[in-house]
């Protein structure tokens, strides 16, 4: 499946104030629908109206990425059945590459090789991604608690 052109170019660079004027637009006018399904009607090329229903699901990921373009970051999306290289693991991870094998020699991320390359399924990287998350967050949470003692 080959991405659009404008695709391809805002996800190779930042937003444009214009850009995330409008995200966050329709973000707002998602957040407003976002507890039912969102009906949207566009104009086609021909300027015929297509209407478009969102379920919430679909609503709250749209939002997502919205809100991170209307912040102006730039934004990839990554189909969780794409196998990533080591590198593009780690910038997902915010980790150095040496960091990830080290990860990927002990087992805490699955991974095929292919060839003499390593490649990690996405869905492998982001549960890791999700359980890391999940315990730094604990570990904080239990370091308020501490803390809110010695108040």
């Amino acid at each position: 499946m080959t991405m659009p052109a404008f695709a391809e170019e805002l996800g190779s660079r930042l937003p444009s104030a214009l850009e995330k004027a409008a995200a966050n637009q329709l973000r707002q006018i998602l957040a407003a629908q976002v507890s039912g399904d969102a009906t949207l009607r566009l104009l086609d090329d021909d300027k015929k109206p297509t209407e478009v229903t969102l379920t919430p699901g679909l609503s709250k990921l749209l939002m997502e990425v919205l809100r991170h373009v209307g912040r102006g970051d730039a934004v990839t999306l990554v189909p969780v059945s794409q196998m990533l290289t080591t590198q593009q693991a780690a910038d997902i991870l915010n980790v150095s590459r040496p960091f990830l094998i080290s990860l990927l020699e002990k087992g805490e991320i699955t991974f095929d090789m292919v060839g003499r390359h390593r490649r990690i399924k996405a869905e492998d990287l982001f549960s890791y991604k999700r359980a890391r998350d999940d315990k730094r967050g604990a570990a904080l949470a239990s370091l308020a608690e501490m803390d809110a003692e010695y108040l």
